[in-house]
């Protein structure tokens, strides 16, 4: 595989909290869902984080983030959703603490184009994109024209398309990068049909497609591994920096002590072995 051009960010292999897992802040912004006490406090008053995500893999690792943080006396209350975007308003609207779903690159972009005021507090992990067999199951079968279905979220289809150039099927713009679109195909030597259509839907419309380029929360739901993929991310390249997974708060909620307990057990041994023995590489911690 041809490799993408940027190196992992050093700084995403820690994961100490104020030092690369959790996020500084400047003041804090308590919201009623949880308690600010601090751990080792005398109080009595129920501690409870309510953190939305989608199914898998985020909401399965957050099971066992529950079980620790049960020992602290705080309960983690998990809302699963099926899309990108219910639970970044529900962050920024304060209904949800917290959500652990989405890339670094997709919250940013999100702020950008909605002005919300997200931010990151821990960086967690990192989900290789795979490119998947649809009808034709080799990258020397794809025939003239033939259906790639990509995500069609602008963050996410800049990386199915980065894939797509690793693999030699076509090539983009020199400075596309990670906001690259169809538009900057500027070599498409198979004249394949780039499909978009919203992420969710790639893995249920797999079989009509030839191949599809699909994410990795979707691929683990839908049965999919990694090792199955025809061509998978280059783990050195720029997408595990760019697409780094993380715990998400809206912007004043960084420091609270319930955010640094979840985060500091989203960054513990025993997730990252949950990980590593669950998902066979579908999920890299970067901790």
């Amino acid at each position: 595989m041809k490799k993408l051009t940027a190196l992992i960010l050093t700084g995403a292999l820690s994961c100490a909290l104020l030092a690369g897992c959790a996020g500084s802040g400047t003041s804090t912004t308590p919201n009623a869902n949880a308690s600010t006490a601090p751990q080792g406090s005398d109080s009595t008053e129920p501690i409870t984080i309510t953190v939305g995500a989608t199914p898998a893999p985020h909401a399965e690792i957050l099971e066992v983030v529950k079980d620790i943080l049960a020992e602290q006396g705080i309960t983690l209350d998990i809302k699963q959703y099926n899309d990108y975007i219910q639970p970044n308003n529900a962050v920024e609207d304060g209904s949800l603490d917290a959500n652990y779903f989405q890339h670094i690159t997709y919250m940013n972009d999100f702020n950008d184009q909605n002005g919300t005021h997200l931010v990151s507090v821990a960086e967690v992990h990192y989900e290789p994109f795979g490119l998947y067999a649809g009808k034709t199951d080799s990258l020397d079968a794809l025939a003239d024209g033939a259906q790639i279905g990509v995500p069609n979220d602008a963050t996410n289809e800049a990386r199915a398309l980065l894939l797509l150039q690793q693999e030699g099927l076509i090539t983009l713009k020199e400075d596309a990068g990670i906001t690259a679109t169809i538009n900057n195909i500027t070599d498409n030597p198979k004249n394949l049909d780039i499909v978009e259509m919203e992420a969710a839907q790639l893995p249920l419309r797999l079989a009509d497609l030839d191949m599809a380029v699909i994410n990795g929360n979707y691929a683990i739901d839908a049965g999919l591994k990694v090792s199955d993929a025809l061509a998978v991310e280059s783990a050195d390249g720029e997408a595990a920096q760019a697409y780094v997974n993380v715990l998400t708060v809206k912007e004043g909620r960084e420091d609270d002590p319930a955010i640094q307990a979840l985060a500091e057990a989203l960054c513990s041994d025993e997730v990252k072995a949950f990980m590593e023995e669950t998902y066979g590489g579908a999920v890299v911690p970067v901790f």
